[in-house]
């Protein structure tokens, strides 16, 4: 198959060497920051905060946060050019939403003396929060959704990504207090230029399970 998505798919694949020598310009990193921006979520929620590792000091906070354990991504976080904490509200408020509301009032999605109205929404998050006002399961789902929007966005951009699963959310949470501010990271993106000497994986042949075993019409 022939097209651009396709081919930006096709030819994307996860970074295992990074060349430190390179680094993101200026008016890409603004494309890629606005694709995390625009990306869905479930009732246009947003529940998320995205923490831009970039100066060589908060990449060396970032670093000592795999004192204990996920060493194996330790060296991206000081050979690519940026990293990226994808981190989640985990007890979502009413209060919260609210935000969304004001801002579709403000961008004329929604009328302003439809507010009340507006929070009908808002039930969807009252079925996935428990007893304890905790909604992080929900919350932490739409930063994936956040995460492929901008590894594809990268994609387009011939910037090479790495999702990083294995970090360690409770000394990011410790070390990063002040700029989560309660959110809690899961999951990190590592992006650059991959070391074309180094990168093993990326002389790999890309390979999927055939469309028949995945896809089903009915």
């Amino acid at each position: 198959m022939t097209h651009p998505i396709i081919s930006d798919l096709q030819t994307r694949y996860t970074a295992k060497r990074y060349n430190p020598s390179k680094r993101i310009p200026a008016e890409e990193l603004a494309v890629i920051y606005e694709a995390m921006r625009l990306s869905p979520s479930s009732i246009n929620s947003q529940p998320w905060k995205f923490i831009v590792i970039e100066s060589n000091v908060a990449k060396e906070r970032m670093h000592t946060t795999f004192a204990n354990k996920f060493q194996f991504n330790q060296p991206h976080i000081k050979t690519a050019s940026h990293i990226i904490l994808f981190a989640h509200n985990p007890k979502y408020t009413r209060d919260d939403y609210a935000h969304v509301i004001d801002a579709d009032i403000k961008n004329g999605r929604t009328q302003a003396e439809n507010r009340d109205q507006a929070f009908g929404a808002y039930a969807f998050v009252d079925l996935n929060t428990n007893e304890k006002g905790n909604n992080a399961a929900w919350t932490q789902a739409q930063t994936y959704i956040a995460l492929g929007n901008t590894m594809h966005t990268a994609a387009r951009l011939g910037i090479d990504s790495t999702p990083m699963e294995g970090v360690d959310a409770q000394l990011i949470g410790e070390i990063f207090a002040q700029e989560l501010d309660g959110y809690i990271c899961n999951v990190a993106l590592a992006l650059g230029y991959h070391d074309e000497a180094e990168d093993y994986n990326a002389k790999l042949p890309k390979s999927r399970l055939a469309k028949e075993h995945v896809i089903q019409v009915l």
